[in-house]
């Protein structure tokens, strides 16, 4: 080792001296990986670009001092900066990556994709061992916050030949790596086998997990499964030590009681694992219990906020994939009948949805954004969304934002248009609040019209204004319910719920509400819905499954090609009731211009 490759070693040795009182700074707080990650001696060097939030057990979106060892004959003075991963999840379309939290996601990064896993530090010469190795990049598909302490990253799929197990490098950046030991995560879980997520609800944690294969819209027998909790670090292979049996089963979720340590002391709850295990059962008896992979860290799914008088009388919960261009005129429009709170649970969108939602904020709507990466999981977003918001709501509807609630002008009998039935601001909420005291109806149901192209080739300024052409009949329902009223399975389908013995749901009359459902709008939108589906049992429509069911458009086929005179289709009754009600009551009285088309873009 010359001269000069002492210095830099000897120099190496004093940061580590010196940034080891960083090491508290990245411990969780108060939660019980903390504990064993301070027992662990490790330390993180904090990048100057990255500059995450200390509220991680392991804080390691930055290089730790010993793996930015490099040899200056091959690389000269670069710094050289990994990114450690927690987890990945493989999708048919994408690998998933967890990392540690950040306050400034890392566009920076790229994607690093190896032929096999040899790409090793030489302990001796810091020189890049590869073999027959090939390593290739590729930049991200997206980064995103996921909560208060892991971030996400989408890769694409690797290429034929290449290891699932991706790493991120920031760019123009040469990745070395020290070795592979108990501190690095290779683990790449399967969308088919996962506990993805985790949330506490009261003295119990909810668990939402693929491949349990329950059967639809039924409650399962909870005895054959358990949770089980982990005390190490999130990107280590984890030892669960502590379980309980199950509450409840159904579809993809698992209730289970909270450990007594947890239990009494529910802060420390937070960056906990938790997995859900499985008896398999052969005529009765047990034969094995196999724990399922698991990436789910416990979360609170309420936020943090401040006292309030009352709880909101009526809140919205929906689940989007590349809806920003509807979202400003579906809030607004819902802000006026009386909805006070919307949570929206975006499913992988790329367009400007964090743009429009903050912009809304500015405009002083409360909406909040949660960032959902879990496809075809719309059933237990909907479960999530209702534990997240029932410590702020009272009734919480569950509908898309293609969906406008309608009041129909009525009318008396040869005296024309009564005053008092014509829809009024504040309509919905007005609504439910007539059921809050109820003590047995849990949910309110509302039939909904099919509205189709209405003879145009262009999407309109606005849906309630442009798409006059309808269904005649009436299909399905969309929902509002009250999240005390539910089952505790929180089992759904259709957007509506199990709800408990002494609940019932209450048809809403259409001659009093009614839902305008823009389902089939002009070509160019309608066709996004061939990408994917977000409801966990309903076939996308390019699978050769159930082409008769209502979830498609008649005779569409599986393929995005326009059929013949779509802009003529699904219209058999002209239906101009919304429309003058929204230009009567929202329009400008000067220029006529909605709230949605006067917002400052």
């Amino acid at each position: 080792m010359d001269s000069e490759q002492r210095r830099k070693r000897k120099q190496l040795q004093q940061t580590k001296r010196l940034l080891l009182p960083l090491r508290f700074l990245v411990l969780c707080c108060s939660c019980f990986i903390s504990v064993l990650y301070v027992s662990s001696g490790r330390f993180s060097v904090t990048s100057s670009k990255l500059r995450p939030v200390l509220a991680s057990s392991d804080v390691s979106l930055m290089l730790t001092a010993s793996s930015v060892v490099s040899s200056a004959e091959d690389f000269g003075d670069k710094e050289f900066r990994m990114v450690r991963v927690k987890d990945r999840v493989l999708f048919p379309d994408h690998v998933l990556l967890f990392v540690p939290s950040t306050s400034q996601l890392v566009e920076e990064m790229e994607c690093v994709y190896r032929t096999r896993q040899s790409q090793l530090m030489n302990s001796t010469g810091g020189r890049l061992v590869d073999g027959d190795s090939e390593v290739v990049t590729i930049p991200v598909v997206s980064t995103d916050e996921y909560d208060e302490f892991r971030s996400i990253v989408r890769c694409p799929l690797p290429r034929l030949n290449y290891s699932p197990e991706v790493g991120l490098r920031m760019k123009e950046m040469v990745m070395l790596e020290e070795g592979r030991g108990d501190d690095y995560n290779q683990s790449v879980h399967s969308w088919d086998m996962v506990a993805y997520e985790a949330v506490l609800d009261g003295e119990t944690a909810v668990v939402f997990v693929k491949g349990l294969n329950l059967r639809v819209d039924r409650v399962s027998d909870p005895t054959h499964f358990s949770c089980h909790f982990g005390l190490g670090k999130l990107d280590r292979n984890e030892t669960f030590v502590l379980s309980t049996k199950a509450i409840s089963a159904a579809q993809e979720a698992v209730r289970c009681a909270l450990p007594p340590s947890i239990r009494n002391n529910p802060d420390k709850a937070q960056c906990v694992r938790v997995a859900v295990g499985v008896d398999q059962i052969y005529h009765g008896r047990i034969l094995n219990h196999t724990i399922i992979p698991s990436v789910a860290a416990i979360s609170r799914a309420g936020e943090k906020k401040k006292q309030v008088r009352a709880k909101y009388e009526m809140c919205v919960c929906t689940m989007v994939w590349n809806q920003a261009f509807a979202l400003r005129e579906w809030v607004m429009y819902h802000s006026w009948l009386g909805v006070e709170r919307w949570f929206i649970y975006d499913n992988n969108s790329d367009d400007e949805i964090k743009d429009v939602i903050s912009e809304l904020q500015e405009n002083e709507y409360h909406v909040s954004r949660h960032t959902w990466p879990w496809i075809k999981t719309q059933e237990a977003g909907f479960s999530h969304c209702v534990i997240r918001a029932k410590d702020e709501c009272n009734w919480v509807g569950f509908f898309d934002v293609d969906e406008f609630f309608y009041f129909p002008v009525q009318t008396r009998q040869g005296r024309g248009i009564n005053e008092l039935s014509v829809p009024r601001e504040n309509s919905l909420r007005n609504l439910v609040a007539n059921y809050s005291s109820s003590e047995t109806v849990g949910e309110l149901r509302t039939a909904c019209h099919s509205f189709g192209p209405s003879g145009l080739h262009a999407p309109p300024q606005g849906v309630t204004t442009g798409y006059t052409c309808r269904l005649q009949s009436p299909e399905r329902h969309k929902s509002i319910v009250r999240p005390d009223a539910l089952h505790s399975s929180l089992l759904n389908i259709v957007h509506h719920f199990h709800l408990k013995e002494r609940f019932r749901y209450k048809n809403v009359l259409q001659s009093t509400s009614l839902i305008n459902h823009y389902k089939y709008q002009v070509w160019d939108v309608f066709k996004a819905k061939f990408y994917r589906r977000v409801a966990t049992y309903v076939a996308d429509w390019q699978e050769n499954q159930n082409e008769g069911s209502k979830d498609r458009a008649p005779g569409l086929g599986t393929e995005a090609i326009e059929p013949p005179n779509w802009h003529l289709q699904f219209c058999e009754v002209w239906d101009t009731g919304l429309r003058d009600i929204v230009l009567a009551n929202l329009g400008d009285s000067v220029t006529g211009k909605l709230p949605w088309e006067r917002i400052q873009i």
